[in-house]
């Protein structure tokens, strides 16, 4: 088998680009076992002894187990409700015709043009006012509003994808409306929801800025914890360290669950 330098300079580039993206994660799991001195060693220790003294103390403090329920709360709940009304949404936007489907669209996009800072304070208020403040409620909502046009957007494009013969046939059977949409667009549509699902679940799970804004101590949130470890008289970057990859760990293992379906979905047929 002949090997062109083309292949083999695209192998290579593919291969930089991968360690560059995987590298500060490699970094943050290695410096959660590294003492305080090992980490702030200069030239950079890259053999050391181990230790789970990081891990120890922040599952010892009861602040970051909490934290990390609170974001589980929070994250599964924004994505359940995102793709539950996300997906009918993108199957009406995709398949029908009806007056202002243009301006509907064009509101779902500019959701996500809008700088999260910008509306921090209006969304405090607002919360104050309602008295959602330190509430699941109020972060769940407000990751809804951000994470809600991705859901639409990504899962249109993929229904637009799936070959309008297959519904005209379902109606020469005599389904109905639902019917099409669960037993045709839902399974061929799973590549679309899963990413989608991804997308908002990890956007909710390590969102900052409305968590920090809108809670206080009994809804903080994982990157919330995380954050607090620092003061001005000593950075305790093993902690930092160990939260942040206790915060990574779920979301890898959400993405790789869903990954599985994203195949299946991929692979499973479109006819009778």
């Amino acid at each position: 088998m002949r090997i062109s330098s083309g292949n083999v300079l695209h192998a290579i580039g593919l291969c930089v680009v991968i360690a560059f993206s995987l590298f500060p994660f490699f970094w943050m799991v290695a410096a959660s076992f590294k003492t305080q001195t090992d980490i702030l060693a200069s030239p950079p220790l890259w053999f050391f002894m181990p230790t789970l003294q990081n891990y120890q103390d922040i599952f010892a403090d009861s602040k970051v187990i909490g934290a990390v329920g609170n974001s589980l709360i929070v994250a599964t709940s924004t994505t359940a409700l995102a793709v539950l009304l996300g997906a009918p949404a993108a199957y009406a936007l995709a398949r029908f015709e009806f007056r202002g489907k243009g301006d509907l669209w064009f509101w779902f996009i500019s959701n996500r043009m809008i700088s999260p800072i910008v509306l921090a304070l209006p969304v405090y208020m607002l919360a104050m006012q309602l008295r959602l403040l330190d509430t699941h409620l109020v972060l769940i909502l407000i990751y809804l509003t951000f994470n809600l046009p991705i859901v639409v957007w990504i899962c249109t494009d993929q229904f637009k994808s799936i070959p309008p013969e297959l519904e005209q046939a379902a109606r020469l059977d005599g389904a109905d409306q639902f019917t099409i949409f669960r037993k045709i667009y839902l399974p061929l549509g799973a590549p679309g929801i899963a990413v989608s699902a991804i997308f908002s679940f990890i956007f909710s799970w390590n969102e900052l800025l409305y968590a920090l804004v809108l809670t206080r101590k009994n809804v903080q949130t994982a990157p919330v914890v995380a954050t607090s470890f620092m003061s001005g008289y000593e950075l305790p970057w093993g902690k930092i360290m160990a939260t942040g990859t206790v915060i990574v760990l779920p979301v890898t293992i959400f993405a790789l669950i869903v990954s599985r379906h994203m195949v299946r979905g991929l692979t499973m047929g479109a006819t009778k």
